[in-house]
């Protein structure tokens, strides 16, 4: 029997979403129709998901925060360009002339709703977060719109869909989260229909809405919580990311030069790389996959013949080596320490819940076993509001000297090593110190999570490049060339 036969009996459904730059200009536009193209070939069924074109959703944060400040020549202006920068994708790409005064007709309603947006902010004076999702929607509804002309130009029966008659939410407008049933109903509905006629959805990413209809988000990067959304909705096979990187890599390359593409990943590794600072994928991305079990793909569309890398629950990789390094920046650390801390109940508590009521993320937490002091790490735009709330907190504490002080130490990075299994392997940890301590790095903090995922420690700002250059160079280079 013919291979290809085979693979498409048995790969029924393919989910693939394209980021900014695999959108964001009429040559990027292209590539990405001839991926889609290509795949339809081996799938039976292709659903697309699209980002805004790169820099049109700060462009549109930009008109409204314009708008809002009462500049209106300003946000006129970035309307203008905006929509100039859409008109010459057309312009390039769109030759058929029906499918392009449809494709035109589409875009000009889209941008008198951007102009309309931007007056309603500029006459209230007030943007609120329901105005802002509205506004930076428009991206993915244009981009949306222009991939599936091309693709009907090309041959291939196509349909732009709006996520919000598929993703229905609750009302936490700028960073929404989905009614998981309903908005799998409202997804089959939709789109098993397309499907079955052979047509190619164009989905908006990032894009959704609430009961009523009204537009919502789901955050920054949320087109990747699209897909795997809908692959989790429609039980796809597969959902693969494409990007403007060869894959999921070892490091940052802006940071280390030799960064190497890693072939394969488990889902944990990946959900501790996105909360460490890796920016592939968005974190959310992670949780449909795992509970569907569906193996998601991180793709260069520019390169697009090469493999890329596999993220699904079962790794072949070998355990116990560290697989990756990253660094999150802008942090401060916070020191709340005493002797009379020892044996005082509810010191922790009390802490985290000052720092829970200014809503900072705490994204590490040290603890001396002496329990003499507490330390842990937040965004550095925070650190003058959790001090002033620990200290408010703990006003007896410091006045009795059971705390003897609350400081922040400022400018500091946490740099984190990532691979399976590593608290089971004997003399990771050693390796890792052992490699910072060549380059006299020091390090103010470590935190190693029960997950056996990660290994963290703080360093100063000034130190992290050369920690994570040494980390990557003496430990993961070291291990992938045994």
């Amino acid at each position: 029997m013919d291979g290809n036969k085979i693979r498409k009996k048995q790969a029924r459904l393919l989910v693939m979403k394209f980021g900014g730059t695999s959108v964001g200009s009429s040559d990027a536009i292209a590539q990405t129709a001839h991926i889609i193209q290509d795949e339809c070939a081996n799938w039976e069924d292709v659903v697309v998901v699209v980002s805004a074109m790169s820099g049109v959703t700060d462009a549109l944060i930009a008109c409204a925060k314009s708008a809002v400040t009462g500049d209106q020549e300003k946000y006129a202006d970035l309307v203008c360009a905006v929509q100039k920068k859409h008109q010459r994708v057309v312009n390039e790409l769109i030759t058929n002339h029906e499918v392009k005064v449809k494709l035109q007709d589409e875009l000009v309603v889209l941008f008198d709703t951007l102009r309309l947006l931007c007056q309603g902010i500029h006459i209230m004076g007030e943007l609120t977060p329901r105005g802002m999702d509205a506004m930076i929607s428009l991206g993915e509804r244009m981009n949306a719109r222009m991939v599936s002309a091309l693709l009907h130009q090309n041959g291939f029966a196509s349909q732009a869909v709006e996520a919000t008659a598929l993703i229905i939410t609750d009302d936490s407008f700028q960073h929404a989260h989905p009614i998981m049933e309903l908005s799998r109903s409202k997804t089959r509905a939709a789109l098993q229909p397309l499907l079955a006629d052979h047509i190619i959805p164009v989905v908006t990413g990032f894009v959704a809405a609430n009961r009523e209809g009204i537009i919502t988000t789901l955050g920054r990067g949320g087109s990747d919580y699209t897909a795997a959304l809908l692959g989790d909705f429609l039980n796809a096979q597969e959902v693969w990311t494409w990007t403007d990187v060869d894959g999921v890599m070892t490091a940052d390359p802006r940071i280390v030069p030799d960064a190497r593409v890693i072939p394969e990943l488990t889902y944990n590794e990946v959900s501790e790389m996105a909360y460490f600072g890796a920016k592939v994928l968005h974190p959310q991305t992670i949780r449909p996959v795992i509970e569907r079990d569906i193996p998601l793909w991180v793709k260069n569309t520019f390169n697009p013949a090469f493999p890329g890398t596999r993220i699904d629950g079962c790794s072949k990789t070998e355990r116990g080596r560290i697989t990756a390094v990253t660094a999150i920046h802008g942090l401060s650390l916070i020191t709340v320490e005493g002797r009379g801390m020892l044996g005082v109940p509810g010191i922790a508590a009390r802490t985290f819940a000052a720092v829970a009521r200014h809503e900072a993320s705490v994204l590490m937490i040290s603890q001396s076993s002496s329990e003499q002091s507490i330390c842990f790490v937040i965004p550095s735009d925070m650190e003058v509001a959790v001090l002033q709330a620990i200290e408010d907190e703990m006003a007896l504490e410091l006045t009795r000297r059971d705390i003897d002080r609350v400081w922040a130490q400022p400018d500091v990075v946490i740099v984190t090593a990532i691979g399976s299994g590593m608290r089971q392997t004997p003399g990771v940890s050693a390796h890792l110190f052992g490699a910072l301590g060549k380059k006299n790095i020091n390090v103010i903090a470590i935190a190693q999570g029960s997950s056996e995922y990660s290994i963290s420690v703080v360093v100063s700002a000034a130190d992290a490049d050369q920690a994570v250059r040494q980390i990557h160079e003496e430990v993961i280079c070291n291990e992938l060339s045994e």
